[in-house]
C-alpha cells in the first residue's frame, strides 16, 4: 500500500489526501465545503469585523432571494413570511426587490413592527408597502409564499402562532421559496423540528449547510440555490471546517493512471471471500473490483461451491479452500493487497475467523454485510484486530441497520454518528443510504448526494464493496477510495437509468445494470 499512483491534478492538494496540508487544502476545494449554522454565523461576524456592513450582506442576500424567485416563476401574487430576525429581513429586501418590478407582493410579518431589532428594522425601513400581522395569512389569495421566517440557526421547534403558520403553508400547496433553509428545520442534520412546509426553491448563502444535503432536509429544501454575498473565500472559521459534500474536485487527482509500462501487478490485487449459498454478492463485489481497475481479482471459494464461481467468473481466478486453515494459507499471498469480506459470505464462525486473519496479515479490508454483523456481539474484537493492523487501513460500510448493530450506543446527526465510528474503529466508516456519509477517523466527514432513489437494491452494496476494494488496491488514501467509489456508484446508477430515470411501465435498477455502467 505505499505505492503512490500517478496524479494527473498532483499540483492541487486535497483535504482527501493524507499527505495534503489541510489548510491549503480546504482553500483549493472551499466550494464543497460544508459549513454549520455556527460556522455561518462566524463567517458573517469577520466579514462584518473585516468592514463589510451587517445591512450590505442583507441586501445582498435579500436580492438574491428576489432575483432566484424571478428567474424561476412568473410575474404572480407573492406572499412574503418574515421572522423577527435576519431571516425576515432578508424577506423585507426581497419583497421590496420584487415590488419595485412589478409584482403584486404582501408582506406578513410574525412579531411586532417596533421589537425588529439591528439590521432587520433597517431591512423593514425599506419596505415601502403595508405590513400585515402573520395571522391574516391566506394561501388562497397569493400564488407562491416566500418563507424567511426563521433560518438555519433555529435551535428550539416552533411552537404557537409560527408552528400555525408553517402549518398553513404546508398544507396549502403553494410553491415555496425558503430562505436559508425553510422554517423548522435544522441546517446541521436535516432534521426537522415541529413542522416544516416543503420549498420547492431553497436559497442560501456562501456555502451550502449539512441540513441541506442530509435527508429528509434534502427533501424538504427543493432546488438549493448558493448565493455569493460577498464573503471571502478564506474567511477565519475556527476550528476549521472538516465536513464537505463529496465531488470529483476533491478526489480526482488522486486516482491512478495506469502506466504505459505497468503490468497488471502494478494495478493492484484484490481477493474476495466468496459465500457457500449467496453466490451472486461475491460475484458482483468480483466483478466490481475489475471494473473499477484493479489489476487482479481472486475469489476464495468454499470447495463445494467452487465450480459455481469458477463457471462464473472468467476474467477472475477462483481459489478454493475446505477449511479455515487453507482459508488462511490463500491469505498468505503477499501479492494481494486488499480483501473484501462480507457480501454473501455468511453470519458464520468462517466470516470472523476471515476478517481476522487478513488484519493479522497487514492486508488493507473492505468489509460490508455479514463480515460487520458477525462482529455485533462483540465490536472491540473488531476494533482491536483493526488497530492492530496498522500497516494497512480499513474501510466499512455499513447500512444503517448494520451501523445499528456493531454500533448500538452511538447517537447524534449522522454525520456525527459516522464520525464517532470512524474515531472508535480507527477505520474509514462509509454510512449508506439516500444521503450516504463517508467519515475518516480524524474527524473529515462528507456526504454524498448524488445517489438516485433506484439504487435502494439488492446487490448494489455488494457492487459499492469491489469499487472501493479496487481504488484501495490501486494505491488511493482509504478515504479518498472510499469516496471516489460512492460517487461514481450513484453517477453509474443515474448513466444506466438515462436521463428520464425509471420509465413510466415501471423499469428499475439492477445491481447488473450499475455494475454495467461503470
Amino acid at each position: 500500500m505505499s505505492r503512490t499512483p500517478p496524479r494527473s491534478l498532483a499540483a492541487q492538494p486535497s483535504p482527501l489526501d493524507d499527505a495534503a496540508p489541510q489548510p491549503a487544502a480546504q482553500q483549493r476545494h472551499h466550494r464543497q465545503l460544508l459549513l454549520t449554522p455556527a460556522q455561518m454565523g462566524q463567517a458573517d461576524a469577520a466579514t462584518i469585523a473585516s468592514g463589510v456592513p451587517g445591512i450590505e450582506l442583507m441586501r445582498r442576500a435579500g436580492q438574491a432571494v428576489a432575483l432566484a424567485v424571478a428567474r424561476r416563476w412568473q410575474p404572480c401574487r407573492v406572499a412574503v413570511l418574515c421572522g423577527p430576525g435576519n431571516n425576515g429581513g432578508d424577506g423585507f429586501v426581497a419583497a421590496q426587490w420584487l415590488r419595485g418590478r412589478g409584482w403584486p407582493v404582501r408582506v406578513f410579518l410574525l412579531g411586532q413592527m417596533e421589537r425588529l431589532r439591528g439590521d432587520a428594522a433597517w431591512a423593514a425601513s425599506q419596505w415601502q408597502g403595508v405590513t400585515e400581522e402573520a395571522a391574516a395569512f391566506d394561501p388562497a389569495q397569493c400564488d407562491i409564499a416566500i418563507d424567511a421566517l426563521f433560518g438555519a440557526g433555529l435551535c428550539r421547534p416552533l411552537d404557537g402562532l409560527a408552528a400555525d403558520l408553517v402549518q398553513q403553508l404546508a398544507a396549502s400547496g403553494l410553491p415555496v421559496c425558503a430562505v436559508d433553509v425553510p422554517s423548522g428545520l435544522d441546517g446541521a442534520s436535516g432534521q426537522p423540528q415541529g413542522p416544516v412546509a416543503a420549498a420547492a426553491l431553497t436559497v442560501s448563502f456562501f456555502r451550502a449547510k449539512p441540513g441541506h444535503w442530509l435527508y429528509p432536509g434534502r427533501a424538504l429544501c427543493g432546488e438549493l440555490v448558493l448565493a455569493d454575498i460577498g464573503i471571502a473565500d478564506d474567511v477565519p472559521i475556527q476550528p476549521a471546517p472538516t465536513l464537505w459534500r463529496n465531488a470529483p474536485s476533491l478526489w480526482q487527482g488522486l486516482m491512478p493512471r495506469p502506466a504505459a509500462q505497468g503490468h497488471k501487478y502494478h494495478r493492484g490485487h484484490v481477493l474476495v471471500l466468496g459465500g457457500a449459498r449467496l453466490t451472486g454478492a461475491a460475484r458482483l463485489c468480483a466483478q466490481a473490483a475489475q471494473r473499477s481497475g484493479a489489476g487482479l481479482v481472486t475469489v476464495l471459494a468454499p470447495q463445494p461451491v467452487w465450480p459455481v464461481y469458477a463457471q462464473a467468473l472468467q476474467a477472475s481466478m477462483v481459489q478454493p479452500f475446505a477449511d479455515a486453515q487453507q482459508l488462511g494459507a490463500l491469505l498468505d499471498d503477499a501479492r494481494a493487497q486488499v480483501c473484501a469480506i462480507g457480501p454473501g459470505a455468511g453470519v458464520q464462525a468462517l466470516t470472523r475467523q476471515a476478517v481476522l486473519a487478513a488484519a493479522q496479515r497487514g492486508k488493507a479490508l473492505v468489509l460490508d454485510a455479514d463480515a460487520l454483523t458477525v462482529f455485533a456481539q462483540q465490536p472491540q474484537a473488531l476494533f482491536q484486530a483493526l488497530a492492530a493492523n496498522r500497516a494497512a487501513t480499513a474501510v466499512l460500510t455499513p447500512h444503517e441497520g448494520e451501523f445499528a448493530r456493531l454500533f448500538p450506543d452511538l447517537a447524534g446527526s449522522k454525520p456525527e454518528r459516522a464520525a464517532q465510528a470512524a474515531r472508535l474503529a480507527q477505520a474509514v466508516v462509509v454510512l449508506k443510504g439516500a444521503d450516504t456519509v463517508i467519515a475518516a477517523p480524524d474527524g473529515r466527514v462528507l456526504i454524498n448526494s448524488n445517489a438516485p432513489p433506484e439504487l435502494a437494491t439488492g446487490g448494489t452494496g455488494d457492487v459499492l464493496a469491489g469499487m472501493v476494494a479496487a481504488w484501495l488496491a490501486q494505491g488511493m488514501p482509504a478515504l479518498a477510495a472510499a469516496c471516489a467509489a460512492v460517487w461514481l456508484h450513484g453517477q453509474a446508477a443515474q448513466r444506466a437509468l438515462g436521463r428520464e430515470g425509471a420509465d413510466a411501465w415501471g423499469r428499475r435498477l439492477t445491481a447488473e445494470d450499475v455494475l454495467h455502467a461503470l
